[in-house]
């Protein structure tokens, strides 16, 4: 049992009553000052400043989803504008294959077509300087036989008008 429900607890010459008591009339002097009113309006004060603190961090989390979601979707749009890009970029790249291909078979069909004129125009030289080859030596062969009969013959005057002609057309 308690101390204070034998009657010498409440004896003026006991220091446990006197202790009492000044509890007592300290608690009744914080009382009377409003120190609990005030303690009450402090705490609510923290309260009302980390209820303040609550709502701007649920904001600041509210702000910073909806900034995630336009990330997002913003990565989104980009990475189909890449796709896009790269598919273009790899249909210009084939055109360009294509067109390239194209050009060197034109070029190659140019080239093959300004060699076989060369080739041509060189058998033709060829050909033309073979015949006036020829032509020159059936001239000499022809001028040496002749000359080899005048000097057996003296003088046919048909030979004579041939070489004449002959030598009117080498010239």
């Amino acid at each position: 049992m308690p101390a204070f429900f034998h009657a010498e607890f409440w004896s003026l010459a006991n220091p446990e009553f006197w202790v009492g008591a000044g509890l007592v009339i300290f608690l009744g002097i914080i009382v009377l000052v409003g120190a609990p009113k005030k303690i009450a309006q402090g705490l609510d004060a923290k309260a009302a400043t980390i209820q303040a603190d609550l709502d701007e961090a649920a904001r600041i989390r509210a702000e910073a989803e909806a900034l995630l979601k336009q990330i997002q979707a913003e990565r989104a749009e980009a990475e189909a504008q890449a796709a896009d890009i790269l598919a273009n970029a790899k249909e210009e790249a084939r055109l360009l294959e294509v067109s390239a291909k194209a050009k060197l078979e034109e070029s190659i069909a140019r080239r093959e077509q300004m060699a076989e004129r060369r080739i041509a125009m060189a058998e033709s030289q060829a050909a033309a300087e073979v015949k006036a080859a020829a032509a020159d030596l059936a001239a000499q062969a022809t001028e040496a036989v002749l000359a080899d009969r005048l000097r057996t013959q003296r003088s046919d005057p048909q030979i004579d008008a041939a070489i004449q002609g002959l030598a009117g057309k080498l010239s």
